[in-house]
């Protein structure tokens, strides 16, 4: 019996929508998790984030246990009073950035022993020290196994090694994790591109349980086709009665083609960092706001969308501030982004509610000029 219900209200195909219910609110499915990387969603406050719509957020052991240390935030009463977010947060286990961003990583069966990227400070990362930070130290409602993900194109022995691998850590996750009846913890499939590994790998995170399953080993480089490609098949792999969480997805048209797969959650730092850079996200598909065209366009991003970002500035303060390089404009674009992503699974849940979501897909797919 999972600590969070996961309660499915209508089905259309393979999408799905509902809500998982957790003890410090609900997150309506799909849903998008913004990427709070060190305790903040760049440029943007908790009270910004909260008025797009989104249920959840997402914080990183890594960068947590680096600075200011997980032992800082459990001593200032922990992560989600720290950034005074009180809606649930899902944790990521460290390993994807252990394995991307240290100066030198380490795996071995016990751990992986790394060097931080900001001092060169050794650390070691085993499953259950993992455990320890997400679930005692920061406090997150839904943590993540340590797990292994191999860099793309894998070779065959080597997917399956990282897969074993992640299979027995998420053994010892669970077994440090235990019974927590306000917190959730989530298994992660592996296995690249290969299906008969992604098979195995599903079998043993079953045979050990777990609150919800996620993909992962996905948008490391493969590209949409061969994304959508595993999830063709992967999602069914996983248990239908629990959340299905499509690790670091994506871009607006990856969304909708993993949610008409079957998947339910996804995080992704994409709209900051595109807001950061001038790029905003729209129905017809992104825009660049240092685009001369912009200069004099009076309109906003989406006055359909209910965010003072979308619908109050124009394009053209828009394109200004970001020619002047004014922190403003990277804080409204990223606001913008957020804001998009959130209306895109809200029109994605009401689509699915309604039995029309192919439809949904076909149009949104050709208003994104995705040919």
């Amino acid at each position: 019996m999972s600590a969070f219900p996961f309660e499915i209200s209508a089905r259309d195909g393979a999408a799905r929508t509902g809500v998982l219910k957790t003890a410090r609110g609900d997150i309506r499915t799909p849903a998008f998790m913004p990427v709070g990387t060190a305790a903040t969603v760049k440029a943007l406050t908790v009270d910004q984030v909260a008025a797009t719509g989104a249920d959840i957020i997402l914080g990183n052991t890594y960068h947590l246990m680096l600075r200011p240390t997980a032992e800082r935030v459990k001593r200032l009463g922990g992560l989600h009073r720290f950034m005074r977010w009180d809606k649930p947060i899902l944790t990521d286990s460290g390993g994807f950035q252990v394995m991307s961003l240290s100066k030198i990583a380490k795996v071995t069966e016990e751990a992986v022993a790394f060097q931080s990227h900001i001092d060169g400070s050794r650390y070691v990362l085993s499953p259950e020290r993992s455990i320890e930070i997400q679930a005692d130290l920061l406090g997150s409602d839904i943590v993540m196994q340590l797990d292994e993900c191999v860099a793309w194109p894998a070779e065959e022995n080597r997917a399956r090694e990282a897969m074993l691998l992640s299979a027995r850590w998420g053994a010892r996750s669970k077994a440090a994790f235990g019974e927590r009846p306000t917190q959730a913890l989530f298994g992660i499939q592996q296995g690249s591109t290969f299906e008969h590994l992604r098979r195995e790998s599903a079998e043993r995170l079953i045979e050990t349980g777990f609150d919800g399953y996620a993909l992962g080993g996905l948008a490391v480089g493969e590209g949409h086709e061969a994304m959508c490609e595993v999830l063709d098949y992967a999602p069914a792999m996983l248990p239908a009665d629990r959340p299905r969480y499509l690790m670091g997805v994506g871009k607006p048209i990856d969304l909708v083609e993993a949610v008409a797969r079957g998947v339910d959650m996804f995080d992704c730092v994409l709209p900051t960092r595109s807001g950061r850079h001038g790029q905003a996200w729209t129905w017809e598909g992104p825009i660049n706001l240092k685009n001369a065209r912009f200069a004099e366009d009076d309109s906003p991003l989406d006055e359909t969308i209910a965010c003072p970002a979308s619908s109050h500035y124009s394009k053209a303060y828009l394109h200004h501030l970001v020619k002047a390089e004014e922190i403003l404009g990277q804080v409204l674009l990223s606001w913008h982004n957020i804001a998009f992503f959130q209306a895109l699974t809200a029109a994605m849940r009401a689509a699915i509610a309604e039995g029309r979501f192919e439809a949904f897909r076909a149009d949104f797919k050709a208003r994104q000029r995705i040919r």
